[in-house]
């Protein structure tokens, strides 16, 4: 995990954590700082880690940027015009399918979800240290492609949250 920079983050475990879609592993407010983590999740500590990663890389997103923003975007959007199936994440791994050709086109707000979570999808894997998941889908040549893109925009040497 690269070092963390910024204000901090409050963290919350809750029973039953759920959100408008059922049950949830966690949920992140960026504005009051706040994340919200299942307590079901304190007994598989490598899955605590990967989706507090993946949390705390929503507020990297924000602080990121809209050129960097961008660049991450047209990376996914090419993988999805050469056919490039799976992704790092369930969170991501569904909205990726529920896309239609407009949405990428338009940019629509499904699209801009999809690629934020793509991103922090990646972010945990990339760091939490949880090397192997069945939601770890994505072909290998996407994942270094990634990992490239990762290095390149400085995510490995220390993250504005």
């Amino acid at each position: 995990m690269p070092p963390l920079e910024g204000a901090p983050v409050e963290i919350r475990i809750l029973p039953g954590l759920r959100d408008e879609y059922g049950p949830a592993h966690a949920g992140s407010f960026i504005h009051p700082r706040l994340i919200h983590l299942n307590a079901a999740l304190l007994a598989n500590p490598s899955e605590l880690q990967r989706i507090f990663v993946h949390e705390i890389f929503h507020f990297a997103w924000v602080r990121l940027g809209n050129p960097r923003r961008r660049l991450y975007e047209y990376l996914v959007c090419r993988e999805i015009r050469e056919g490039t199936a799976g992704e790092l994440g369930w969170s991501s791994e569904w909205r990726k399918m529920a896309l239609t050709p407009g949405d990428v086109r338009e940019r629509s707000r499904r699209w801009r979800e999809y690629v934020c979570e793509s991103f922090c999808d990646t972010a945990a894997w990339r760091f939490s240290g949880v090397r192997r998941h069945a939601e770890y889908t994505l072909p290998a040549a996407a994942r270094r492609t990634r990992t490239r893109w990762f290095d390149r925009a400085g995510l490995t040497s220390g993250v504005w949250i």
